[in-house]
């Protein structure tokens, strides 16, 4: 995520410059034609360029605000992941602990408990995380699970997935064993649920794409307004006698409607792991604290900082 306000101009260009290289030979190649060598068939009316970019203003301003609902509908379902990892972990060891004084109460099953269910939910978090990045290691789930449960998510087609199914198993392990009694379940299946339902938004958001018809149709209309822009300024610049603007000109509205465009296309894929993504590493640092200083650990990994102003 993008934190800095301004931008350095260096990898702004990365995101447009086949447009602006089109846009400056093409520029070129009409100034060329119409004022040294007195081509003026070539050029068109000026009130071409302007309803052309009337229409196009229109649709990239569609595709952007529906890019950016994809972002805020991202960050929105890791806001709900991380308010339902704190309660998740707050419910494990309140219930837990609200059972000392009952004769099934056993210390060192309690505590094993507790520690398990909340690393397990850490192990879902990074699990989800590396999934929606196509970055899925289960070797860095390690630290979070037994070596037997690794050995089954190996083999697991969704270790997200797979990992709710065990907490769930292991919620109602805990309540034959006394560990959790009374309706402890029914809440904590609660905030399962939760979790199963914002993964399922994520993967919806990973997997379902914008319409493609608009990206196509998008990027057609900005390459169609760059050829079109020097063709229908040549003829009015040259009348003002200010022709020689042509070329930078054409090259400002090309930067214009391909950044645009850009943002739109960059922002209607929130988990590809880019700078302008959802900081889900940043998110999964947070959940990560919080749960484990849930359970009393003061050993707590360092939370994730800006870097150059981009947050991962």
């Amino acid at each position: 995520m993008i934190l800095k306000r301004n931008f350095d101009p260096r990898k702004v260009a990365t995101y447009v410059w086949p447009q602006l290289v089109v846009a400056l030979v093409w520029s070129a190649a009409v100034y060329i034609g119409y004022v040294l060598l007195g081509l003026t068939a070539i050029s068109l009316p000026f009130g071409v360029l302007g309803i052309f970019g009337t229409a196009l203003s229109i649709f990239l301003a569609f595709r952007n605000n529906t890019a950016f609902s994809r972002w805020g509908e991202a960050s929105q379902a890791w806001t709900a992941i991380s308010a339902a990892s704190r309660t998740i972990a707050r419910l494990l060891v309140t219930f837990t602990d609200a059972h000392k004084h009952t004769p099934q109460y056993r210390a060192e099953p309690a505590e094993a408990f507790k520690r398990e269910l909340v690393y397990r939910h850490l192990a879902w978090v990074h699990a989800l995380r590396m999934q929606l990045r196509s970055q899925m290691d289960v070797k860095e789930l390690a630290p979070y699970l037994e070596a037997v449960e690794m050995d089954t998510l190996r083999r697991s087609h969704s270790v997200p997935n797979t990992l709710l199914l065990t907490q769930g198993r292991r919620i109602y392990d805990a309540m034959a064993s006394g560990i959790l009694q009374g309706f402890d379940s029914f809440q904590l299946e609660g905030q399962l649920a939760v979790l199963a339902s914002q993964q399922a938004i994520c993967e919806r958001i990973k997997l379902i794409p914008v319409p493609r018809q608009y990206d196509y149709f998008t990027r057609l209309f900005v390459w169609t307004f760059i050829l079109l822009t020097p063709l229908s300024l040549a003829g009015t610049l040259v009348r003002e006698e200010v022709g020689y603007l042509l070329v930078p000109l054409t090259l400002l509205f090309a930067f214009v409607f391909s950044i645009v465009q850009r943002t739109g296309e960059v922002n209607e894929e929130p988990f590809e792991n880019r700078i302008t993504d959802v900081p889900l590493s940043a998110l999964c640092r947070i959940i990560e604290r919080d749960a484990r200083a849930t359970l009393g650990e003061t050993d707590l990994p360092p939370k994730l900082e800006p870097q150059d102003g981009y947050l991962g």
